[in-house]
């Protein structure tokens, strides 16, 4: 008797669950991101690839705003969170894989969409390995190149491509190359900044505040430019930390050994 009650009252607590529905102003934050990324393959499709750049950069906004907005107003829930991931997916795995296909890599046949494609699985495991590892890991860093940080990679080169004076389609090798490099990446131990120590309600010192303004001018007087280096140059921050931080070891090692007279 106790047990049948007690599936009851687990069946109960779970239509109530249900009968509470979803946070209406995030999830469409949410699903404005997604909008973008949908569009942006159609985009590809049509061989409109500048607009298809610039619509995975505005799904990157508004990807930041639906979690941000969540925490804003306490409306975060798994429901948000398991739809923000498959919005990612869509935004920042399946958009920039396709256009990275229909914009250069189609001409080398097989090899070309099987970057893409590697692009778009390692995009999926990333999710899913940052999913499990909330909690586990510090949010200080982010275990493996995140997914939109890889497809602003390649959104911003699109837009940098065009800028420079571009037209159509660009067949390259670097384009292939650079699709696995950031999908190995993406699903790689290397860890990056996750900036989400920052806190901007805090005093800061007045250097800082001028150094921002400086960064904010260079990308409105170039946004094409700036915002390329700055992707590119945060892709490659990961690796380049790794390596700072494996030579410091070896020299630290190398140090002991001097003291202790043993060979390191």
């Amino acid at each position: 008797m106790k047990t049948r009650t007690r599936f009851i009252s687990r069946d109960k607590f779970r239509k109530d669950r249900m009968k509470k529905g979803i946070y209406v102003l995030p999830n469409l934050f949410t699903t404005a991101s997604l909008f973008a990324g949908f569009y942006s393959i159609v985009a590809s499709f049509n061989e409109d690839y500048l607009k298809a750049a610039y619509a995975i950069m505005i799904a990157l906004i508004l990807d930041g705003l639906d979690g941000r907005m969540a925490r804003m107003t306490n409306t975060t829930s798994k429901f948000g969170t398991e739809y923000d991931s498959l919005s990612d997916l869509i935004s920042f795995g399946v958009a920039p894989a396709v256009l990275a296909y229909t914009w250069a890599l189609y001409p080398f046949g097989k090899w070309g969409w099987i970057a893409s494609f590697l692009f778009m699985t390692c995009g999926a495991l990333r999710l899913a390995r940052f999913n499990v590892q909330i909690g586990v890991i510090d949010k200080s860093v982010f275990n493996g190149l995140p997914i939109p940080a890889a497809a602003i990679v390649l959104a911003s080169f699109v837009i940098l491509y065009f800028f420079l004076g571009g037209a159509g389609d660009f067949t390259h090798i670097s384009i292939l190359i650079g699709m696995v490099v950031l999908a190995l990446l993406m699903v790689s131990s290397i860890k990056y900044y996750s900036f989400k120590d920052l806190n901007y309600f805090v005093r800061k010192p007045f250097m800082s505040f001028i150094l921002i303004v400086c960064i904010l001018a260079v990308v409105v007087a170039e946004p094409q430019i700036t915002i390329f280096t700055f992707t590119f140059g945060y892709a490659v921050s990961g690796p380049m930390w790794t390596l700072v931080k494996i030579v410091k070891r070896k020299g630290v090692r190398e140090e002991e050994s001097q003291e202790t007279g043993h060979p390191a």
